[in-house]
């Protein structure tokens, strides 16, 4: 009698059922078939489809049943299965429970078995355990193939040790295995990635010569290592160079440089290429039309973002969840929450149901609004629909709260999550925390952490770090420090921002001395410093005044292979500068650029500008103004104040004057201390129409807030306001007793008043030169 059904068909069905649970009922109910028996093939596919769709417990069922009819011998391409479907699941320990469950079944594994644990253990980072199952294999006496290389050599790249891949490339044929393209693609990806451009088109190109030409497959595989990257333009390349060899990209490969492009903000050329795929015989999918509008969203173009999504609909694509969480996303950041709400709408009548992504976004778009109320009226509505038990949806909802100043209000919403069935996280709690400390409320911050370490959570390097830059900014270094001893308890770790934070905090509270010590016993407890570390120090030692020390530890940054930057040196030619030595501060700003490569910036420029104005050498400290200038760079409040009062104190109020004008013409104005200053001088040589005139500008330009505004009616503000200002000066001491009595009379002198307005600022341009030569 011929089977009606066969295993092959059984087999069929089965990869094309959607639902997993309805494959297994149909798996179970041909069992009844007259002679029926299933084979190892139908119970792979089972296996293989269950393990898809993430069934694991109705997986286990089925290969537990296997066992029963099988010669457990022969099962290893069973579990090879179960193995992969674990791993693509990101479900690492099941994975191995699996691969040592067949020793316990007498099913020895083989190379395969071997190469699929290893591969799920590199592509999950666990490179020291790959290693060990590396050298259990070896002692079980099963030799590796070229597969086994492959994974190995992937592990040594994703280590940043693509010279050591390298080595074993060139060693395989030794050991009887023939090198593949595969194997030299993924040596080429490790010098891509660790930054060896050089030595990974070099090897490229041996790979070409020697007639290794990829497939389309493991070529995408490269070109999505360069892509992420940012390496596009050296991607572009290759694929010219493999087109020559016969290899045609697929659709993927697109999408692959789109996505690149994209990422780099490089949004025209990414819509160039989907326009190159129609003339490369390629029509667009979703996954391109998605990739595309992604980029653009992030990048602020959302209005062209919608345009693509028309084309794609237009095109017969139905977009999807990503599609319009991207372009909601998009106008949220933007601000945009009408735009974004608009776009749901239109969403939601052609049959999207909005996430918890879509919310997280319109959360944020109503937050960054300063909307709360609309904020927490989207969070009800997510409630109302279910969504609200999702940890992301929460934490994000605590976050705007936090940042609008409801702590309180967000440590209420935390209690109350799990009995809405929504269990907080320790990011949860971290939130609140931050939000705790910046507010000042460290003993709150404190008692929560407590309370989450109570309920079983445990803190992160994050938690820790927050507290402990709570209290150095509050001064309070003991309990830093006891926070810190708490982290040890913890099996936590302090890294480079906890010891740079309270190296921070003792500079800013103690001596020099105490810094010192606090650095010596970061490198001791094995924590390289960084330049921030060391900046720290150098500042610490130049308040101390210890400049010797402070050059030393300058000195000790290039020993060890990092960069001074403009905050080094600003911090040294300060200390020069506060110990009176100008010239070894103005030799260190030469060398700075010259040496050392690190152009000055404007703070640099203000701090030699300031001492030389303190000093009383305006020559020097007009030198210093020109070359800013000159070099790109605008003079701001500070550098305008130094100027001014360096003239005045020279008595040279001609170029003070001009400065000050100047520095009202930028709407820089400088502080009342220098228009004081100024006002003096112009007093003191009687030239009362320019201090006159600036006080009339001190009244156009609000210099003394709300002065205008005390005034209601309109036609007396020009008469009285003047008069409040100078008033206002005198009360505050800007202005000595001679200046105010003249300046009293002068404000209300018609022929000066008329004379002030006749005389322009712009009146002085044959002393401009003078002033900035």
């Amino acid at each position: 009698m011929i089977l009606a059904v066969l295993p092959k068909h059984v087999a069929a069905v089965i990869r094309h059922q959607k639902d997993p649970m309805r494959a297994l009922e149909m798996f179970h109910s041909v069992k009844k078939e007259y002679g029926y028996r299933h084979t190892l093939l139908t119970y792979k596919c089972m296996i293989e489809k269950l393990g898809s769709f993430g069934q694991f417990e109705a997986m286990e069922d089925i290969m537990a049943e296997m066992r029963e009819y099988f010669d457990n011998g022969s099962l290893e391409g069973a579990y090879v299965c179960a193995m992969r479907e674990y791993g693509k699941k990101k479900k690492v320990q099941e994975a191995i429970n699996v691969f040592e469950r067949m020793h316990f079944y007498h099913c020895q594994p083989t190379v395969v078995s071997y190469n699929v644990v290893m591969n799920i253990l590199v592509e999950n980072s666990f490179f020291l355990q790959a290693h060990k199952v590396y050298m259990r294999m070896n002692d079980k006496g099963v030799a590796p193939d070229v597969h086994t290389y492959t994974i190995r050599i992937k592990s040594f790249c994703r280590t940043n040790r693509p010279f050591a891949a390298l080595r074993l490339l060139n060693g395989m044929p030794a050991q009887g295995c023939e090198i593949n393209s595969v194997a030299y693609c993924a040596v080429i990806c490790g010098f891509y990635q660790g930054g060896y451009h050089s030595e990974a088109h070099g090897l490229f190109n041996e790979m070409m010569r020697l007639g290794m030409v990829p497939d389309v497959a493991t070529f995408n595989k490269l070109i999505d290592a360069l892509c992420k990257k940012g390496e596009v333009k050296e991607g572009e390349i290759l694929l010219d160079k493999v087109l020559k060899r016969g290899v045609f990209p697929n659709l993927f490969t697109f999408n692959i440089f789109i996505r690149g492009l994209c990422n780099k903000g490089l949004l025209d050329e990414a819509a160039r290429m989907l326009e190159r795929l129609s003339r490369e015989g390629f029509s667009p999918d979703a996954v391109t039309y998605n990739t595309l509008i992604c980029g653009l969203s992030k990048n602020s173009k959302v209005v062209e973002a919608e345009k693509y999504m028309k084309r794609m609909v237009a095109c017969g694509f139905k977009p999807d969840a990503f599609t319009y969480n991207s372009i909601i996303g998009g106008y949220c950041k933007l601000n945009m929450i009408n735009k974004a709400e608009k776009v749901l709408r239109d969403a939601a009548f052609r049959g999207f149901v909005p996430n918890e992504f879509t919310y997280c976004s319109l959360l944020h778009g109503s937050f960054e609004n300063g909307e709360v109320e609309k904020a927490v009226s989207i969070f009800c509505e997510a409630a109302e629909k279910g969504i609200t038990q999702n940890i992301i949806l929460y934490n994000k909802f605590i976050q705007g709260l936090c940042c609008h100043g409801f702590v309180f209000e967000s440590l209420e919403l935390v209690s109350k999550m799990e009995e809405n069935g929504c269990r907080p996280d320790m990011w949860t709690y971290n939130l609140v925390i931050n939000a705790m400390c910046k507010q000042g409320c460290l003993s709150d911050a404190n008692t929560l952490l407590s309370d989450a370490i109570t309920r079983g959570f445990l803190p992160d390097i994050f938690t820790f770090n927050t507290l402990v830059d709570g209290f150095c900014k509050k001064s309070r270094i003991c309990e830093a420090l006891e926070i810190v001893r708490t982290m040890h308890d913890h099996d936590v770790a302090p890294d480079i921002i906890t010891y740079n934070t309270l190296l921070d905090g003792i500079c800013k509270t103690s001596n020099s001395s105490d810094v010192l010590e606090m650095f010596k016993a970061m490198i001791e407890n094995r924590c390289m410093p960084n330049a921030v570390t060391y900046n720290i120090v150098i500042e610490s030692f130049c308040k101390a005044r210890k400049i010797d020390k402070a050059l030393e530890c300058f000195y000790e940054i290039q020993k060890n292979g990092l960069s001074p930057d403009n905050v080094t040196f600003g911090t040294l030619i300060s200390g020069f500068c506060e110990t009176w030595d100008l010239d070894e501060a103005y030799a260190l700003f030469r060398r700075m650029e010259n040496q050392y490569k690190v152009p000055p910036v404007v703070s640099t420029y203000n701090i030699l500008i300031n001492a030389f104005s303190e000093k009383l050498n305006m020559d020097m400290a007009t030198k210093l103004f020109r070359e800013m200038v000159d070099s790109g760079y605008s003079p701001d409040k500070y550098t305008y104040r130094c100027m001014i009062d360096g003239f005045c104190k020279t008595a040279n109020i001609d170029s003070g004057y001009y400065f000050l004008l100047d520095s009202i013409k930028k709407d820089l104005s400088p502080s009342l201390t220098s228009f004081g200053r100024v006002l003096n001088c112009l007093c003191g040589r009687q030239r009362l129409s320019e201090a006159v005139q600036t006080i009339h500008l001190m009244v156009q330009k609000d210099i003394v807030t709300g002065v205008r505004n005390m005034i209601f009616e309109a036609d007396k503000k020009e008469a009285v306001a003047p008069k409040i200002v100078v008033e206002y000066l005198f009360r505050n001491s800007h202005i000595t007793n001679r200046a105010y009595d003249l300046l009293k009379e002068a404000v209300r002198d018609e022929k000066l008043l008329t004379k002030s307005r006749k005389k322009k600022a712009t009146s002085r341009t044959s002393t401009k030169e003078a002033h900035i030569q």
